[in-house]
């Protein structure tokens, strides 16, 4: 029988290559002219922090239809974080679209997606975008891409890619090497998907077989299982079996929905064949890597395989004076709703029990992928306090082992030396450095997992916000012993009021401050990091006594130094064991565990 007209493609590519306004153009060229951004529903609408970090949090897909060939697109996060996401997107199609700038060439999360992508075998299209920058270099990145593709053990018919030139925020496309005009159009690109990418095989006829990659929800249809069929035909007024795990029975039933993918947008179909992607309603006990199966020849496909987490920390209930005065949701069982929620459809994180009801384990890919858990629930209104991370560790060989992760860092020159002296005592290892172009330079090192903690955001601010970190999990390695962490300790207040100019002005004396005037503090509340190792409990609250004697001295106008923004990424990072991160919709606060002096002297003894 005929090959479908149908094809399924992943766009992958580094951090602003231009595949977010690629994929516009090619919905616009479709004649799709909605903004796809805003349109596809999430279970946790990340779309804020995608724009605001730059990066790619979770895959979306969407479809077009050219020359008679509907086109399934879906777009992949870049991040080893969210390598999870990128290993589900790829499971759902049969090529690339590899996207790469014209002046930047192959990048950190460039090689990251690439390699995913080769891991599976899928051909590859190639787009050189952006070329009509001032410093386009377009031939030699071509070369660079080879290259890559060579690093990467590519075999032959991994090579054989078609190259095409674009500049994607105008919508224009040429074959090979050059700068489009402005008669050309995206068709190139298009034309080039149709005929590099193979289309689905399975036969339709045969019994079905459906792998679920992903899971949505929705307030009408419930819990949603987004996948690919296999082999045969998913029919909505027919029955069907969901086989989980291995010692879970299959569960027999008709679907409540089957839609199928329309543009931006979700239709209900009638069936989907071999190859098609598909949304089913009616199993709520639906999880990802199960799959849908006929009732009569129950043949469950091989389980998604993701990397293990490799971080884990504590989310409780906050405890502070100042609890649930600024969020929604503050309960423990909120709270863990909520991450239930969450772990439905990433599988990349798990939750855990601890020793009390309130505080749950969670664990994740890495420092970035929890913060943004973090930030996503604050958000959406929840209270909570959290723990500074900690590395999953292993035994091997009756050794303690803890998980290395491989780094590369895109920075100006004049930042190498910077860069070089902050990895240094993280036990960082420098295993490459390659001068790139414009005047800056690529260093790749290893380095313990736990020795990276605030690492993104230490060398964003030593580099003024131009460097560029990539960073991937690369094994494990014989634990490395103590690590150094913040040199001073904390400013802790010892009292409830709000911070007053007059006291900040002495205390600045004493050590670096975290707030300003006129903020509401509480016992047990961090203000600032000492000079001396200890902690040191202040009254931040104090005022000018009031009278009528005026001296020169007694008059000196206050000068407060600008605190340091205290954001979450440095706030988990900066804290000891002994101490909390409270996360609020309106705020970010540092605390003790314990916040009298009382009970902390007591621990001590202890």
């Amino acid at each position: 029988m005929p090959p479908p007209a149908l094809r399924n493609v992943a766009l992958i590519a580094h951090v602003d290559h231009g595949k977010t306004t690629l994929v516009d153009a090619m919905l616009r060229a479709a004649g799709v002219f909605q903004d796809h951004e805003r349109v596809i529903d999430r279970v946790m609408d990340s779309n804020d922090q995608e724009r605001e970090r730059g990066i790619t949090i979770l895959a979306k897909a969407a479809s077009i239809e050219w020359k008679g060939t509907k086109i399934n697109l879906v777009d992949t996060p870049g991040h080893a974080d969210f390598g999870g996401e990128v290993e589900r997107a790829l499971m759902l199609v049969d090529g690339v679209l590899l996207l790469i700038d014209a002046a930047e060439g192959p990048m950190p999360q460039t090689r990251y997606v690439l390699s995913k992508a080769l891991e599976r075998h899928l051909p590859v299209v190639v787009v050189i975008n952006k070329v009509d920058r001032s410093d386009a270099r377009s031939s030699e990145v071509v070369d660079e891409v080879y290259e890559l593709f060579f690093d990467l053990d590519a075999q032959d018919h991994h090579i054989e890619f078609p190259i095409l030139s674009a500049i994607a925020r105008e919508g224009i496309a040429i074959e090979g090497i050059g700068v489009p005009g402005e008669g050309d159009t995206l068709d190139p690109i298009l034309d080039a998907i149709v005929s590099t990418i193979p289309a689905p095989v399975g036969d339709p006829d045969a019994p079905l077989q459906a792998l679920v990659t992903n899971l949505d929800a929705s307030d009408y249809l419930g819990r949603l299982a987004i996948g690919r069929v296999i082999r045969g035909t998913m029919r909505a007024d027919t029955r069907i079996a969901l086989v989980q795990a291995d010692d879970a029975p299959p569960v027999m039933r008709k679907m409540s929905s089957l839609m199928g993918f329309s543009h931006l947008g979700r239709d209900d179909v009638a069936e989907r064949s071999a190859g098609d992607l598909f949304i089913v309603a009616g199993f709520p006990e639906v999880g990802i890597g199960d799959t849908f199966t006929d009732t009569e020849i129950m043949e469950p496909l091989p389980r998604l395989e993701v990397d293990e987490p490799v971080l884990r920390m504590t989310f409780g209930v906050n405890t502070s004076p100042l609890a649930g005065t600024e969020g929604s949701f503050v309960t423990s069982r909120q709270i863990r709703d909520r991450l239930e929620r969450e772990i439905l459809g990433n599988v990349s994180i798990r939750i855990g029990d601890t020793s009390s009801p309130e505080v749950i384990e969670v664990a994740g890919r890495g420092e970035l992928q929890l913060s943004v858990l973090i930030e996503s629930m604050r958000r959406e209104g929840f209270e909570l306090q959290v723990s500074r991370p900690e590395v999953i560790v292993k035994e091997i060989d009756g050794v303690k082992h803890e998980p290395v992760e491989r780094v590369t860092v895109d920075v100006p020159d004049e930042y190498v030396g910077a860069v070089t002296q902050v990895v240094a005592p993280r036990k960082g290892r420098i295993t490459e450095l390659k001068p790139g172009e414009s005047g800056r330079t690529i260093l790749t090192f290893t380095a313990p997992s736990r020795g990276l903690l605030g690492l993104r955001s230490l060398l964003l601010t030593l580099t003024r916000g131009t460097s560029l970190i990539h960073q991937r999990n690369d094994g494990w390695i014989p634990w490395v012993g103590e690590l150094p962490h913040r040199q001073g300790g904390a400013l802790v207040a010892d009292r409830r009021g709000q911070s007053t100019g007059f006291a900040l002005d002495n205390l600045q004396k004493r050590g670096e401050l975290f707030i300003g005037p006129g903020v509401d503090v509480y016992e047990g509340m961090i203000i600032g990091e000492a000079s001396r190792p200890e902690t040191m409990t202040v009254n931040p609250t104090k005022g000018k006594q009031l009278t009528n004697i005026r001296t020169h001295s007694t008059d000196d106008a206050i000068k407060l130094k600008p605190p340091r923004d205290m954001t979450l990424e440095v706030g988990i990072e900066w804290i000891a064991d002994d101490e909390l991160v409270e996360v609020t919709p309106k705020s970010i606060r540092l605390r003790k565990r314990l916040l009298t002096d009382s009970e902390r002297k007591r621990a001590k003894k202890r």
